[in-house]
C-alpha cells in the first residue's frame, strides 16, 4: 500500500469516526468535496498544504493521517 492510500484509508476511518460527511469536512477544512472524496479513493495525492489542512479539522496530528497500519 503506497502512502496515497494509507493517507485514503486513515482519512475515512476518521472521518467516519468522527460522523463527519465529506461536505461538512469541507466547511471545516476550506477544501474542495471534490478534492476530498479525490483523497479518499486515492486518486490524487494531497500537497502538505492540503494534508495540514485537514488534520486541523479533524483536530488529529497530521502523522495519524500517515501512519501506516501494524
Amino acid at each position: 500500500m503506497d502512502l496515497k492510500e494509507v493517507m485514503a484509508v486513515n482519512l475515512r476511518r476518521i472521518r467516519h469516526g468522527m460522523k463527519l460527511t465529506q461536505e461538512e469536512l469541507a466547511h471545516r477544512t476550506g477544501v474542495s468535496v471534490r478534492h476530498i472524496g479525490k483523497i479518499e479513493r486515492a486518486t490524487v495525492s494531497a500537497s502538505v498544504t492540503v494534508l495540514g489542512q485537514l488534520s486541523e479539522g479533524l483536530g488529529v496530528d497530521p502523522c495519524e493521517l500517515l501512519a501506516r497500519p501494524h
